[in-house]
């Protein structure tokens, strides 16, 4: 009976120790010195450098003029917007 009453301290008071060891330190926000002065007001997004970015695929397309009857056209449904 004894084990059961010793037992019945010891295990939750192990298991407050174990969650809050699992708990952890909170990161704390990096703010990061922008080299430019933002005239509008507004505000600059930095990123760190040695954070690893994910990668983006552009495509390569090759660049076309669009031709008279395009330019035209879009004129048009730009006038008849207005």
């Amino acid at each position: 009976m004894r084990i059961i009453r010793t037992a019945r301290f010891i295990l939750p008071a192990t298991a407050a120790l174990a969650l809050s060891a699992c708990g952890g330190a909170e990161e704390e926000d990096t703010e990061y010195e922008v080299g430019a002065e933002d005239l509008s007001g507004g505000e600059f997004t930095t990123r760190d450098p040695e954070d690893p970015a994910v990668p983006v695929d552009i495509p390569e397309v090759e660049m076309t003029n669009a031709s008279e009857e395009e330019i035209e056209a879009a004129a048009a449904e730009s006038a008849a917007e207005e």
